[in-house]
């Protein structure tokens, strides 16, 4: 009884965070799989994914088409080791840096830490939550899916009136699959 006792106290102390995976070269659908798996595992559950979306490449269009999904997940690893391994992670599975925004087998952000605000100052200038989320098509829709209730953490705007500030193409442009 003592160790079921305690494993309940410690997934009470774990974060709920989530996560952007996407990709844009290769056997995308299968590159999301395989993050998926690497990220599963002892620190880290995945509680829920969203569907599979498939947008233009931003900011360049005429790149590969990205597939994206919205994860979440607990636990009970701090911010800047989460970082640290999502991006041990991306390397793994054959992420190469190159310029912003080139086309990627594995990008993994985290969009939002247990609702908290961090400003960018540590060795991985990790802002929270993700600066740009409120304007992707392929972050606030799959979140929507997982999460209808979601607040963002700065202002308090739902999700559903963040989804409504989008523009209409950009609306139009995003593709369940």
């Amino acid at each position: 009884i003592g160790i079921v006792i305690k494993q309940d106290i410690l997934e009470n102390l774990a974060n709920v965070v989530y996560l952007g995976i996407g990709s844009n070269l290769g056997n995308k659908r299968l590159n999301i799989e395989l993050t998926k798996n690497e990220i599963n595992n002892s620190k880290i559950k995945i509680l829920k994914s969203s569907s599979l979306y498939e947008t233009k490449s931003w900011p360049d269009s005429s790149k590969p088409r990205f597939i994206n999904i919205i994860l979440k997940i607990r636990t009970s690893l701090p911010p800047l080791k989460l970082i640290n391994y999502l991006q041990a992670v991306e390397i793994k599975l054959g992420r190469v840096k190159s310029k912003k925004n080139a086309p990627r087998i594995c990008d993994i952000d985290i969009i939002d830490y247990n609702h908290q605000i961090l400003l960018g100052q540590n060795k991985y200038n990790l802002i929270l939550p993700h600066p740009a989320m409120t304007k992707r098509n392929f972050v606030l829709i799959p979140l929507f899916e997982i999460s209808k209730n979601w607040k963002h953490p700065q202002n308090g705007a739902n999700i559903v009136d963040l989804i409504n500030l989008l523009k209409t193409e950009d609306l139009r442009s995003i593709k369940l699959i």
